[in-house]
């Protein structure tokens, strides 16, 4: 039978998109295929797990970095911003891996029936070996592409089985806290999840504060120690990470971007890009706009 490596690499090699990233027909499952080392990718993660069957990569969190490889998982159990670059690929041995978002319903449910897993508080990245249990998972989960027959039948109740193995495994209790009914991680990412929805939008804090079910203050708190950000700073970094794909992706002119993300002033758009990114918004709008006109 094919092995995850196998599996991984047919179906990034026939699916994947210009970034690599390659969706499934299993809701939450994805594979990244990248034939080089990758630029720096600055993104606000949803709670994952990335099983590496190929390659090396680097994940930077606040002052953390973590450098992992073939045979390694990552996890992210919150919504929390990193900067990652694919250090380990070339045309022959390309970086692959499986993605599988966590899912709080499946977690929450499965918690109600497991005993001694509760919810604790942990760095929301970690590395780790992949566990033997979740690699087998993942494995039956990706054959299941090719027998799509059997695909409304039996996914629902493989989904469950990796979770259920994540849930059993080293970092179980961290993974427990994303789907623990009423606990702060899972009202912060209500307020989360409308951000994600309306970053373009003015939103005073009080009004996501209700929606989490805190005090503004309370509210504040828990949401800085969930993901490392207040929730303006979690706003910006949303609004700039869009502004820098549609330059790069649609072709949009900085002002363009600026105004479509919800910025008022251009040159404080300019500024907090350049901040975040090293370097001015207009350098990648010229670049994207180059590669666009160059004869193919």
């Amino acid at each position: 039978m094919s092995s995850l490596l196998d599996l991984v690499r047919r179906h990034g090699e026939a699916h994947a998109d210009g970034h690599g990233i390659a969706r499934t027909d299993i809701p939450g499952l994805s594979t990244v295929h990248a034939a080089a080392p990758s630029e720096l990718m600055h993104d606000i993660s949803r709670p994952l797990a990335c099983l590496v069957v190929q390659g090396g990569k680097r994940v930077t969190m606040a002052t953390r970095d973590l450098n992992f490889g073939t045979g390694d998982s990552l996890l992210i159990t919150a919504d929390v911003p990193t900067v990652s670059q694919v250090t380990r690929a070339s045309e022959a041995e390309p970086y692959l891996s499986l993605v599988v978002e966590l899912n709080p319903v499946i977690i929450a449910d499965l918690g109600l029936r497991m005993e001694g897993i509760a919810a604790a508080d942990a760095d929301a990245v970690q590395v780790d070996p992949t566990g033997a249990e979740v690699a087998e998972a993942a494995t039956r989960l990706m054959r299941l592409l090719d027998r799509p027959a059997a695909l409304p039948v039996l996914q629902e109740s493989l989904m469950r089985e990796l979770h259920y193995w994540l849930l059993t495994g080293r970092h179980g209790a961290a993974v427990r806290r994303i789907g623990w009914p009423g606990g702060h991680v899972e009202r912060v990412s209500r307020a989360v999840a409308v951000l994600r929805a309306r970053f373009a939008e003015p939103l005073p804090v009080e009004s996501l504060a209700a929606v989490a079910g805190m005090s503004a203050s309370s509210f504040h708190q828990h949401f800085r120690s969930v993901t490392s950000l207040s929730p303006l700073q979690f706003q910006k970094q949303l609004r700039l990470i869009e502004a820098r794909r549609l330059m790069r992706g649609e072709g949009r002119s900085a002002s363009s971007a600026a105004f479509a993300v919800g910025y008022e002033s251009v040159p404080q758009f300019t500024r907090e890009y350049g901040r975040m990114f090293g370097s001015p918004p207009a350098r990648d709008a010229g670049a994207a706009r180059l590669s666009a006109e160059a004869p193919t």
